[in-house]
């Protein structure tokens, strides 16, 4: 035993061994604390990469609930504008029927003042004078409607019988008035017959 120890070969191969060992402890110790290091390095980085994957997902469904917010937004803009358009056409035409309104108002109004209304307590009396004018000349009731006014006129012609109303206005536009002769008023009598409006024919 004590010969191998002082072998010459067996130191040199005990001393390569022992070197080897040592050396290869070495590595092994060296690289688990790289592979530890490694893997505390890179789960930072794999939970980075996570991440960075989870923003780009909601960063897309964040930009696609922009789009339709942004398009609901447009589609509501559009609709009010659509809704103030109608409103503006309605206040026009309510404008439009209000002058309409106005202007039938204005007519009416007019008509109802140039309608001459016999009324039944009347009715009695003017039968009467239509009768006695309707005994007199032309010339002669022509006479006497030129001292008148319109409405009384009016309303007696409207009781006489047309054949004789007839000749009484044929008359007035050859008979001479202050401007001329009597046409014009000849005229505006017939149109006022024209509105007439008579009470119940049953009056007493």
């Amino acid at each position: 035993m004590n010969r191998l120890l002082t072998n010459p070969i067996v130191v040199i191969v005990v001393g390569l061994l022992s070197g080897a060992a040592t050396g290869l402890y070495t590595f092994w110790h060296a690289a688990e604390a790289a592979v530890a290091r490694a893997a505390i390095v890179e789960v930072p980085h794999e939970v980075e990469e996570q991440r960075a994957q989870g923003w780009d997902f909601w960063t897309i469904e964040i930009d696609s609930l922009a789009n339709e917010l942004k398009d609901e937004k447009a589609r509501q803009q559009k609709l009010a504008e659509e809704l103030e358009q109608r409103a503006g056409r309605l206040a026009a035409e309510e404008q439009e029927l209000a002058r309409v309104r106005k202007e039938l108002e204005a007519m009416r109004a007019d008509i109802e003042a140039r309608v001459i209304t016999v009324g039944n307590d009347e009715m009695k009396n003017l039968r009467g004078l239509a009768q006695t004018y309707s005994n007199l000349s032309p010339r002669a009731a022509v006479a006497i409607v030129r001292e008148l006014d319109d409405a009384t006129v009016v309303k007696i012609l409207a009781l006489m019988k047309p054949d004789v109303v007839g000749p009484i206005l044929e008359e007035m536009t050859k008979a001479a008035g202050p401007d001329g002769t009597l046409a014009a008023r000849a005229a505006a009598l017939s149109e006022k017959l024209r509105l007439i409006k008579l009470g119940s024919p049953n009056a007493a």
